[in-house]
């Protein structure tokens, strides 16, 4: 179903089986499309003028526009521990399992550069965020929470549970965001 938002956006459910990249390519592509949101759920299309509406086709080189990005992980967060003690294994065990698979940026919200990633093991995909939110979370901050992980690209508050760091900064002023929509992320030692 199609909900207007205001005289100038419309709210779309998300397309199954669509990536993000290719919602926001083809949605690009309709005419007077000035912006495109997409969330887990939802599809935001804002326009310059009265908006149309049209239908998502997947891209057939959507995986070939994707790039690969390496970050560098220092697995040494507070809630490292705990998030073992959660799925009954070892900090070590842990790592690995976050270590192994190649993410992908399905969506980008909360604050510019955060990029949620999908791919998470399932053991780690089922820990909750945290009961009390942290009012300060340092950049750079690796999480896990509600089946995602993502890299904190500015200090701020956050509930997610914190494995430890990466080397790269994810957001600068001159550069953007480091991650965009569709890219393939893998973290390494």
């Amino acid at each position: 179903m199609v909900a207007r938002l205001g005289d100038r956006a419309i709210l779309l459910p998300r397309p199954t089986g669509i990536s993000a990249r290719a919602i926001v390519t083809s949605a690009r592509d309709w005419d007077g499309v000035v912006d495109v949101v997409v969330t887990r759920d939802e599809v935001a299309v804002y326009f310059d003028r009265e908006p149309h509406v049209g239908t998502f086709a997947a891209s057939d080189d959507d995986a070939a526009e994707s790039r690969l990005v390496e970050l560098r992980a220092h697995y040494d967060g507070p809630d490292l521990e705990d998030v073992a003690r959660a799925i009954d294994t070892t900090t070590d065990d842990v790592v690995q399992l976050h270590l192994a698979p190649t993410y992908v940026v399905e969506t980008i919200g909360f604050a510019p550069g955060f990029a949620y990633l999908v791919g998470l093991d399932a053991r780690l995909g089922a820990i909750p965020r945290r009961a009390s939110p942290r009012s300060r979370v340092p950049a750079g901050s690796l999480a896990i929470a509600g089946g995602y992980t993502a890299v904190y690209p500015f200090d701020s508050p956050g509930g997610w549970n914190l494995l430890g760091r990466v080397s790269e900064h994810m957001f600068t002023a001159e550069a953007g965001a480091r991650l965009r929509l569709g890219d393939r992320v893998r973290f390494v030692r």
